[in-house]
């Protein structure tokens, strides 16, 4: 089938500590119901409900992403590996924590191989919106032990171990599994992970109702002291309109962000793998195939390995992440 910008039907999911925000990303949200999440690509094992993307458009509408995958695997994926069960090795999501999130850890590889069921979590943070003040919490403080931090979840006061750096729009907070941290009350974010639904909560803030896995935590957190300073903003690069900032590079995904300075065309270069634009703001057409798109706040496109012909045309103001998997080429020459 002839490759074309793809796009799917977000996935809302109902989260104690969520919100409203997600309508500023043009998300029609239930009334009187809090939502924390929008999964815009997601691939998941089958054990996990409601968590596989519906294509929304072209010809490949109406069925999952994984269905596709199963006709057209190398138009999609190029030179990019699935998952080890066939599915996308990535789940790309925004959420709004109206609320302070659980604090809470992902399993590392060494633990999944012994607990059949769980799976590793990368994932990475970029900031949209933050109320003054707002934080997340990443790491544990130097000289903390796992006696100490066991010891203060019941009162609370295992907040105190956690390093808080302020929640600034443009951030990006990289979180390799085994790190304990919590999204603050009032932050806005886009998120790019590896395909995984596997979290242990260590506190909830005083909520009751939910599970907590302290044991599981304890055997997963990464005990050495977590960085108490913010590295050096990335320098950006400006050519022929757009200031393209790196946000993360990491062994399973890398992130920039594309700021439109002056009305652009913004090719699709795929290197053959497959890529992502979560726009952020702005407005614009992206064109691929014998298919547009329209472009707009809260649009997520996923660009098949084999669209060689795409192209976005930009608004000024308009901001995207660029979504872009690991070259296999880099990584053998690293």
């Amino acid at each position: 089938m002839p490759p074309y910008p793809i796009l799917l039907e977000p996935i809302l999911k109902h989260r104690v500590w969520g919100g409203r925000r997600l309508e500023q990303l043009g998300r029609d949200l239930p009334p009187d119901e809090p939502i924390g999440e929008s999964w815009e690509l997601a691939d998941l094992p089958e054990r996990i409900e409601d968590g596989r993307s519906v294509i929304a458009n072209g010809p490949w509408r109406g069925r999952t992403l994984r269905q596709a995958l199963a006709v057209d695997r190398d138009e999609i994926m190029g030179t990019a590996a699935l998952t080890d069960d066939g599915g996308f090795p990535l789940l790309v999501k925004y959420l709004d924590a109206q609320e302070n999130l659980s604090v809470q850890v992902h399993p590392p590889l060494e633990y999944t191989r012994s607990h059949p069921g769980t799976d590793v979590k990368n994932e990475a943070w970029v900031v949209l919106d933050a109320d003054p003040g707002a934080v997340i919490y990443r790491g544990i403080r130097s000289g903390v032990t796992p006696e100490k931090f066991a010891a203060d979840i019941t009162g609370g006061a295992v907040v105190d171990h956690l390093v808080a750096v302020p929640a600034r729009p443009g951030d990006c907070h990289y979180l390799p599994s085994g790190t304990c941290h919590a999204l603050g009350a009032g932050v806005l974010v886009a998120e790019v992970q590896t395909p995984s639904d596997t979290t242990f909560r260590v506190y909830d803030w005083g909520r009751t109702g939910r599970t907590i896995h302290v044991a599981e935590a304890l055997a997963c957190i990464e005990f050495s002291a977590a960085p108490t300073e913010e590295p050096s903003p990335p320098e950006p690069i400006l050519v022929d309109g757009l200031r393209t900032t790196p946000l993360v590079r990491t062994p399973f995904f890398e992130l920039e962000r594309i700021d439109v300075v002056e009305p652009a065309e913004l090719p699709v270069v795929t290197d053959n793998r497959p890529l992502l634009w979560m726009v952020t703001s702005g407005a614009g057409i992206l064109a691929g195939g014998d298919i547009e798109v329209a472009l707009s706040a809260g649009t997520t496109v996923l660009m098949p390995a084999a669209l060689e012909d795409g192209v976005g045309r930009l608004e000024r103001g308009s901001s995207l992440i660029n979504v872009m998997l690991p070259s296999p080429v880099r990584d053998m020459l690293a």
